[in-house]
Order: C-alpha cells, then structure tokens, then sequence
C-alpha cells in the first residue's frame, strides 16, 4: 500500500459541497490550516479539506498535522503517500478523494488574504458552479527579506494582477495554487502525468479547459507566501523549460500569443546564445544591481532557456 489515510472526527458525516485540495511535499500547512479552520463554524459543514503529503517521509510533521486536524471543527482528510509521485499526480489522487461537487486546489504555502475566503468560494460553487475560477494571488502577506526581492517584482508584475486584466488571456493565468473546479469538467479533463518537475502542467491543463469551457476569473486572493530565491526560481525555470517545449508542441494557437515565446523564438537567431545564458542568472545574482535589472536578467535567461527547448 503507497498511502496511509487519517480522518478527523467531522470527516465521516459530512456532505461537503466544497473540497479544498492541498498538496504538498516538506512543507508544514498547520498555518494554513488555521486559517480556514476561522471559518467553520459559518460554512456549517459545506466545505471539506483533503491534504496529501505527496512523500515527505517525515513523521515529526506528520504527528503535528494529525493533532491539528484532530482538533479541528472543519472535515478533514490527510492522505500520507510513502514516495513522491509528483504535482500532476498528486492533485490527481486528491480529486480521486474528494466528495464535493467543486474542488478548490489550494497550495499549502498560501494564505487567505481575507476571513471570508472559503465562504466566497463556496457560495460561488453553490450559487453559480463555475466550470473553472481562478481567484488570483497576491503578495500582501508576503516576506520582504532582501534575498526574495527579485522574485517579488517578478510576480507583482505578472502573477498578481486584477481579475479584470487575467480575464483577457483567461487560459494563460490559471495556477492550481488557487483555483475552483467543477467535478465533472476535472473528471473529463485531468492534469497531464506526462509533465515532470515545476511548471506549465496548470497553465496547459486550462488550455485544454478552455477549449470547451468558460474560465472565470474573480478577485478572491491569497497571498503566494512560498518567494525564491534567485538560484532556486532559476532552478525551477530549467525544470520547466521541457514542459514548455511540450506545451507549445500541443497548443502552438495559444502559444504564439505569449511574449515569452515570441522572445524565445527571436533568441534562437542570437549567436553563442548558450555561452549568454549562465551571464544573464549572474547578473541576476548580483545583489548591488536594481531589483528591476536583476529581474528582467533572470526573465531573459528563462526565455533563453526555452528557446534552447523549443
């Protein structure tokens, strides 16, 4: 058997209209927990929580979560794999294990950026059952260390922005970090296991989505508490250029809009563009450089990373 399950005392007689999906690996989501735990007693059993620890193998954090939901008024579930199997499958095996009629993928390094964060997720599945929503993320709650400066003007730039503005490209800005959707529209449209490491697999799921379906966007936030690093978001942009590649191979329409291919496309004809690249996540590195220097250097050596892979 690869998974151990754990049910808090509401778990078994509840019939939740909401499932909130929380993934993660090494993390701790005993904060997030008690957040949303704020809300119980107002949502009167419509929303449950399904947590999977997708193979951290550690049992001191396991034995904090079991005493959290233990103690918690709200439904909760904690599925234990014994090995990782990744962000694909892991969110998989999480709407396997729901029971709602909407799932909420909630990231565990999130936070609700207001107290009625769950109840507007759920009177919206109740009242209108969106295919798919996105609520949006913010950085409100976000540390402000020096070392997570260029991170922070990367995504205040092109992560956090208004309902209003991702509606325009509604396929482009969907994250499961914060995302409701309809049982049965993830029941015929499942992320794809084929992609390997961080990156894109969200974006290319809503693309298929949104195919067949509305993509709503709303200004329901959370605050994207998890900023890198520079030397660990580069890290993440070579996990992500092969699944790039892959994204744009199946959806070249979508793709051909987005400046980041553009770009990629116009460095291909760049000479020595492979001996450029590690220059540009050095300048990236270079703490006495404006925030604004040192991010559009790190932008650009992504980009060159996916002309590479393109």
């Amino acid at each position: 058997m690869d998974a151990s399950l754990r049910d808090n005392a509401a778990w078994a007689g509840a019939s939740p209209d909401l499932s909130v999906l929380i993934p993660f690996l090494r993390d701790d989501p005993t904060e997030l927990l008690a957040l949303l735990e704020r809300e119980a007693v107002s949502l009167g059993g419509r929303v449950e929580i399904i947590l999977l620890d997708d193979g951290t193998a550690d049992a001191a954090l396991t034995a904090r979560l079991v005493a959290t939901i233990d103690g918690m008024s709200l439904p909760v579930r904690l599925i234990t794999l014994s090995a990782n199997r990744g962000r694909s499958e892991g969110r998989n095996r999480l709407a396997e294990a729901a029971r709602g009629a909407s799932l909420l993928f909630l990231d565990s390094d999130m936070r609700p950026d207001h107290d009625r964060f769950l109840t507007v997720w759920a009177d919206l599945a109740r009242d209108q059952a969106p295919a798919v929503a996105f609520g949006g993320f913010s950085l409100l709650q976000a540390p402000d260390d020096a070392r997570f400066a260029v991170h922070r003007s990367m995504a205040a730039r092109s992560d956090c922005l208004p309902a209003g503005q991702r509606a325009l490209q509604p396929e482009k800005h969907v994250f499961t970090s914060n995302l409701l959707v309809r049982r049965d529209v993830f029941e015929t449209e499942a992320f794809d296991p084929g992609f390997s490491g961080w990156g894109w697999e969200d974006v290319e799921w809503a693309m298929r989505v949104s195919r067949r379906h509305q993509v709503v966007h709303l200004d329901n936030p959370a605050t994207h508490m998890g900023l890198d690093t520079v030397e660990s978001l580069a890290a993440k942009y070579e996990q992500s250029a092969p699944n790039f590649a892959r994204v744009v191979a199946r959806h070249p329409d979508f793709v051909c809009a987005y400046p980041s291919y553009r770009v990629a496309r116009k460095l291909q004809a760049v000479p020595g563009l492979r001996l450029i690249r590690p220059l540009l996540k050095q300048t990236a590195r270079l703490s006495f450089l404006p925030t604004s220097m040192r991010a559009f250097s790190l932008r650009l050596y992504r980009t060159a990373l996916y002309a590479e892979a393109i």
